[in-house]
């Protein structure tokens, strides 16, 4: 049997779409037209329509937010388990970027070491989120636990300005976004045992056989975690190819610092903190089974 997770709160109800609705000015009339949508008096944008702008060669997407790519070539060409994906940002989204991104981002650049207090303006416990996707369950869970700061990751530019709109909205402040390899990040960013948990849902699970290296759960990715993570923090994993799965309880059970918290050896219940995501939801609707995997960093 899998010993009981870390009980919380139920986590508040997160509008998904929130960001694309922010501000939003009230419907004209049929046959109206305000002042300020004149058009070439004002650059306004409806929510919910991507944001479509021309930028002269060099200018940068959002100059006051996440870098296209923010380590550069300041380190070694390595395969990596994520594929940055260019897709069209809602103008709420892109607000939430200039405006919000010198507050709650930091770039992965790996050219210094982040201070996590001062990072989130206090000492509370820090979990590692790598790939939010859009952000809602992010922000439920930080919701539903506002004395855990958590530090999100990923590359998804339209995730991104949506997880900062919805923390803006709900009043998240223990949520900060991070833009980049969350490998650089651990390696060349966090101090040891700086971290109270790491999460990793549903990440690319990379299906054909050659791009199994790709795979983020491997053991040398773990070696680098283990030595960010404190003694008790908790590695929860959630993916719904099974293959994959397997291949992460293979893997977590053969590492030397980590143990199952199920008496069984197997897969854990979904834990309550974790909220069901929509997209999770239509898997099950189609028949896909979703496995959770909790282990603890053990004392060596």
């Amino acid at each position: 049997m899998c010993a009981p997770a870390p009980r919380s709160p139920a986590p508040r109800k997160i509008d998904p779409t929130v960001s694309d609705f922010l501000n939003a000015p009230e419907a004209p009339q049929p046959g109206s037209l305000r002042e300020s949508e004149v058009p070439g008096e004002h650059d306004h944008h409806l929510p919910g329509v991507s944001v479509r702008h021309t930028r002269a060669k060099g200018e940068p997407r959002f100059p006051d937010g996440p870098k296209a790519d923010p380590a550069g070539s300041h380190f070694e060409r390595r395969i990596r388990s994520f594929q940055p994906r260019r897709s069209r940002v809602t103008a709420g989204q892109a607000d939430a970027l200039q405006r919000l991104w010198p507050k709650w981002g930091l770039d992965i650049d790996g050219q210094s070491v982040v201070d996590l207090g001062e990072l989130f303006g206090n000492g509370n416990p820090v979990v590692l989120e790598i790939g939010f996707g859009m952000g809602e369950a992010t922000a439920q869970m930080a919701a539903g636990d506002p004395g855990t700061n958590i530090l999100a990751v990923d590359v998804h530019t339209p995730g991104q300005g949506n997880l900062l709109n919805l923390a803006d909205h709900h009043g998240l402040d223990n949520v900060r976004v991070g833009n980049g390899d969350a490998i650089i990040l651990l390696r060349e960013m966090l101090t040891p045992d700086s971290l109270d948990g790491l999460r990793v849902y549903f990440p690319d699970p990379w299906p054909k056989k050659r791009h199994h290296k790709r795979r983020l759960i491997q053991p040398e990715f773990l070696g680098l975690a283990a030595t960010r993570l404190k003694p008790g923090a908790l590695v929860h994993c959630a993916t719904d190819w099974e293959p994959y799965a397997e291949q992460m309880l293979e893997v977590l059970t053969a590492h030397p610092d980590f143990e199952n918290t199920c008496s069984d050896g197997g897969f854990a219940p979904r834990p309550e903190f974790r909220p069901l995501t929509r997209f999770e939801g239509q898997g099950l609707d189609k028949g896909h089974v979703v496995n959770d995997l909790l282990f603890r960093r053990v004392q060596r």
